[in-house]
């Protein structure tokens, strides 16, 4: 059998995910045996790679940005998991929603209540073009399989990764939330 390519991707969230993923402590070594680590803000790549078996979204999809790497995670992987409940539903992330549009986040934080010179960044690179509304992977993308909890625990994790290491379907509750 060949090696698994994973990918983890992190959007819109507080990373709680994959500090969960590192949470399988030795099982990391076995993974790695079986498994190439191939994208993630653990392994510091710069460009999502091509033909990658299985990617890990964790966070709620907030920005252009992170609408276009959803995207080309989608293209360019075989298998899509929303990983915890901000990519799984918007969680956390989305209660920026009743805000109202972006602009209006971006005035209260930088000009209402935070930056005494009162002016949003605009200069590129500062800061991503945020969507008026935050919202979860499968809104953006087909989702495969939906990891939930904040975070998933290890264990649901590693159920997970042995189920298509094995080649067979994940556990029911991994497949639909």
């Amino acid at each position: 059998m060949s090696r698994l390519r994973i990918a983890t991707i992190w959007l819109g969230g507080c990373s709680g995910c994959h500090m969960s993923f590192l949470d399988l402590d030795e099982w990391l070594i076995e993974l790695a045996a079986r498994a190439d680590l191939v994208y993630s803000p653990i392994a510091d790549a710069k460009h999502f790679p091509a033909e990658v078996d299985l990617t890990l979204i964790e966070g709620a999809i907030a920005s252009d940005e992170h609408r276009e790497l959803a995207k080309t995670a989608r293209r360019q992987s075989k298998c899509i998991v929303s990983f915890g409940d901000c990519a799984v539903t918007g969680n956390v992330t989305a209660l920026r929603n009743p805000l109202g549009p972006a602009r209006n986040v971006l005035q209260q934080v930088y000009v209402e209540h935070s930056d005494p010179r009162g002016v949003i960044p605009h200069e590129p690179g500062i800061i991503p073009l945020l969507l008026d509304k935050v919202v979860p992977v499968h809104q953006v993308i087909p989702v495969d399989y939906y990891l939930s909890g904040c975070p998933p625990s290890a264990s649901r994790i590693r159920a997970l990764l042995e189920a298509l290491l094995e080649g067979r379907e994940p556990p029911v509750d991994i497949r639909y939330g």
